[in-house]
């Protein structure tokens, strides 16, 4: 099986040895995003709404980069810095996505990069 790496200006460069997404078969894998501006290189995290905008921003992004929307994602994870978040993070990640909502978890972690509080990472299909 073929597999073609997927990275664009236009969302944040990876900050490791990691791509932002690859494609393999009809599958596209994205890597975990985070709330870094890739216009200003600077966290955008002045409050939970709006890093979450801006992961599902930067999501957009490498979407878009491999010709494919949020139409096509069938699986995401959520990674919280603290559960508490859950209900502002719904409330904003609901808006990217019309009708069928992907399957996906949410989970509470210690320590996110950057030490941020919201981090995404998607499965979309063709």
């Amino acid at each position: 099986m073929e597999k073609t790496i997927i990275n664009t200006t236009n969302a944040p460069s990876p900050i490791g040895p990691y791509s932002q997404a690859v494609m393999a078969g009809n599958f596209l894998f994205l890597s975990g995003q985070v709330c870094f501006d890739p216009a200003t290189g600077q966290l955008n995290n002045a409050d939970i709404p709006t890093e979450t905008h801006q992961v599902m921003h930067n999501l957009k992004a490498v979407l878009q980069e491999a010709g494919f929307s949020f139409a096509n994602v069938v699986k995401t994870t959520i990674f919280l810095s603290d559960m508490s978040y859950f209900g502002e993070v719904n409330e904003v990640y609901g808006k990217y996505f019309e009708g069928d909502f992907p399957a996906r978890e949410t989970v509470a972690v210690k320590t996110l990069p950057r030490n941020v509080n919201v981090e995404i990472s998607m499965i979309a299909v063709r």
